[in-house]
């Protein structure tokens, strides 16, 4: 066959640089063919089906070091690869597609459920804050695009919650408590409240949540505390008591 691309040419028809040629050449992935008389190394179509080759399955994630046995391997083991490297592939594209799908839910609180969305327009005519509604939607967007599976059950806990007119006020003097200073005595009784509100709603029991080991829950908390001093003593007093 004849020898008629150079390198460059080589690279440009195949979509990788001369450099990555040359690095393929170096590992002993490529054969590097002889100078002509001019001193130039000239490829043929050969060289060109090779490249695509060890291209195709170094995008797949295949390391270098195994594409270059499979050069040597059977046939029956370069199958059983390919139908591996394909197994990998379709794993990685379906975490992808729920990496997008996490993504387009992160984009405004309009791709929230229309209960949850409807919930968080509501919060300003009970009493809270406009700073607590901005955070209380972005964490809803977390929750619902990290842990959809659980979300709404977590939704239905909080919104039920508000209905109740002395768990309410708790949640409103905790809204308000953000400019206390953290060393204002109104912190404790209201940490002493919420424990003892806790308790006679869920018992002693595991309260609802992600699973054990999830970051969620400390994401959600962390990012609470960070709005405030106060909030962050509060959640210090009320973990206490908890235990």
């Amino acid at each position: 066959m004849a020898a008629v691309l150079t390198i460059g040419q080589l690279a440009r028809h195949v979509g990788v640089s001369t450099k990555t040629v040359r690095v393929y050449h170096g590992k002993g992935l490529l054969p590097e063919p002889e100078r002509d008389a001019s001193g130039y190394r000239r490829y043929t179509a050969w060289h060109a089906v090779e490249l695509i080759k060890i291209r195709t399955l170094a995008e797949a994630g295949v390391p270098l070091a195994r594409i270059k046995t499979l050069a040597e391997a059977s046939p029956e083991e370069f199958r059983r690869t390919l139908e591996q490297v394909e197994l990998d592939l379709t794993t990685r594209i379906r975490r992808l597609r729920e990496t997008r799908d996490r993504l387009r839910r992160l984009e405004s609180r309009h791709d929230l459920p229309a209960e949850v969305t409807a919930h968080l327009e509501a919060l300003p005519r009970l009493g809270f804050t406009g700073r607590w509604t901005a955070m209380e939607t972005d964490l809803w967007i977390l929750v619902f695009a990290t842990r959809p599976d659980i979300a709404p059950a977590l939704f239905h806990d909080q919104a039920e919650s508000l209905t109740r007119p002395e768990l309410l006020s708790l949640y409103l003097e905790y809204d308000r408590a953000h400019d206390l200073d953290p060393a204002d005595p109104a912190l404790d009784d209201l940490a002493e409240r919420i424990v003892t509100a806790t308790r006679n709603r869920y018992g002693d029991g595991e309260l609802p949540g992600p699973d054990a080991g999830s970051e969620i829950p400390g994401l959600i908390q962390g990012a609470i505390n960070a709005e405030s001093p106060a909030w962050r003593r509060l959640d210090q007093l009320i973990r206490r008591r908890l235990g």
